[in-house]
């Protein structure tokens, strides 16, 4: 039996990454492409109670071949909650998230539908990649025409021919968030990557007069180079400009000593509240 891989983004079903990959998965095994109806970016992984859970099914055609897939006005993570629960006939082997337009690095990376989208896969103890790769800033939010998919589609096929390969994954890793540079060629090198604890993307303050002004905030990419860790995401994508590949875990605990930390907590010399 063909490996089933679901296949998801968080750009909308019409989107060219997706688009590009479906194409570069397509003989690796049966496709379940499910995909949010509209722009869903920086969904993390939410569940909004407002989804009214209905799916419907589209025909995509890309390079002259047919494709049946589903598209639901809810989010990324929705989309692979619903689809592997309602849609699939058997668990799928690997949930893809992707291709997205704009990379998703350190603690922004928390905000990525894309990765709350394989997150939610990962948790469901499905194998998940998260691919992202860099697009101009203005092609974040609307599909890009000009974009060059060839790259990144060598990699996301890369990683899912080695993921279907050596299942199960160590217990802890749930996605491999993979970033690919704009100048990226399947000559490029990559690197198993830590999520770097600094920002990527800096939100700016909207300046405006009254709080009740309609004011978007704006973003954009800050890295300041001497606090990036050199193991880091970050570091090997906007320093050394190769291609990251993070293991993520769906585990937030704190990586610190317990006793250290709970000693500091009962030591800090405030008195416990009375009970009631």
């Amino acid at each position: 039996m063909k490996p089933l891989i679901l296949v998801t983004n968080d750009d909308g079903i019409h989107s060219p990454g997706l688009h590009a990959a479906i194409e570069a998965l397509a003989d690796l095994g049966e496709l379940l492409i499910i995909a949010p109806t509209r722009q869903q970016t920086g969904m993390s992984r939410s569940i909004p109670p407002t989804f009214d859970g209905r799916i419907h099914a589209i025909k995509l055609t890309h390079q002259g071949h047919l494709y049946h897939a589903y598209h639901m006005d809810g989010s990324p993570a929705q989309c692979v909650l619903y689809g592997v629960l309602d849609c699939a006939a058997r668990t799928p082997d690997l949930v893809v998230s992707g291709i997205n337009y704009g990379e998703n690095l350190g603690n922004s990376t928390l905000v990525s539908g894309t990765v709350g989208a394989a997150l939610q896969g990962g948790d469901m103890g499905i194998s998940s990649l998260a691919i992202s790769l860099e697009t101009k800033k203005e092609y974040h939010y609307n599909h890009g025409v000009d974009v060059d998919w060839v790259a990144a589609s060598y990699w996301l096929r890369f990683f899912a021919r080695r993921t279907l390969a050596s299942q199960p994954w160590p217990q802890d890793v749930a996605v491999l968030k993979i970033d690919i540079p704009a100048t990226a060629t399947a000559e490029t090198a990559w690197r198993l990557t830590s999520q770097s604890r600094q920002p990527y993307y800096i939100s700016l303050p909207t300046n405006r007069r009254r709080s009740d002004e309609a004011s978007v905030m704006d973003y954009e990419t800050r890295v300041d180079i001497s606090q990036v860790e050199p193991d880091s995401d970050v570091y090997a994508f906007a320093i050394d400009r190769i291609i990251s590949v993070t293991p993520l875990s769906v585990n937030l605990t704190a990586r610190i000593s317990f006793p250290d930390f709970e000693k500091r907590l009962r030591e800090v010399g405030i008195a416990a509240p009375a009970s009631a």
